[in-house]
């Protein structure tokens, strides 16, 4: 009996502890690895970042979600990290190197000018859904439950300009970097740039 007691007072801990884990890592957070130079300047390829499940998903928001289903070419298990440009009902289009939402353009200060019009393209969702073949190509918004996202280094980023729209249900949630890694202004970019 005494063995037994002495075993569970090692055990029952550890469950609990596991349990917590669990219950954090499905509900609060997980941690990602960014794989790719789609993010870059702000995230780099193997940089280690929070996904917060709990974050309310805005423009600009940096997302993690399951890519499986949403591009095409992504296998199983396969996550994605882009940024937030539309949400549902909004209308996306580009010129110049000018991104703009409902008419307006964005504050895009995360990128440099380079950056911006460097394989950005001229489009408007409208054209992207006829040219690339997905969407109804009629309506030229952002539909109910569904997210337009891109790449910052848009010269590389495979991202909603070919394949279409992001489900709400894919996202993982709301990427923050962690105060001990990057630099100041990337982490802001990254942070504190969703409105």
């Amino acid at each position: 009996m005494k063995a037994f007691k002495e075993i569970m007072s090692w055990i029952v801990p550890i469950v609990i502890g596991l349990a917590i884990a669990f219950a954090i890592k499905s509900f609060v957070f997980t941690r990602v690895r960014v794989d790719g130079p789609s993010m870059q300047p702000n995230l780099q390829s193997n940089e280690k970042v929070f996904a917060w499940k709990m974050s309310k998903v805005k423009h600009l928001s940096v997302i993690v979600f399951d890519a499986h289903g949403e591009d095409p070419s992504a296998k199983t298990h396969t996550n994605y990290v882009k940024r937030v440009i539309g949400l549902p009902g909004d209308t996306v289009s580009s010129k110049n190197g000018y991104i703009y939402v409902n008419n307006k353009k964005i504050d895009q200060s995360f990128i440099s000018k380079s950056e911006r019009t460097s394989g950005t393209g001229n489009w408007t969702l409208k054209s992207l859904e006829k040219t690339q073949g997905w969407g109804s190509g009629k309506t030229g918004v952002v539909p109910k439950g569904k997210y337009f996202v891109l790449g910052d280094h848009r010269s590389v980023s495979n991202d909603s300009r070919y394949w279409g729209f992001v489900d709400k249900d894919k996202v993982v949630g709301v990427v923050k970097v962690p105060f001990w890694t990057s630099t100041k202004t990337r982490r802001a970019n990254i942070n504190d740039m969703a409105y």
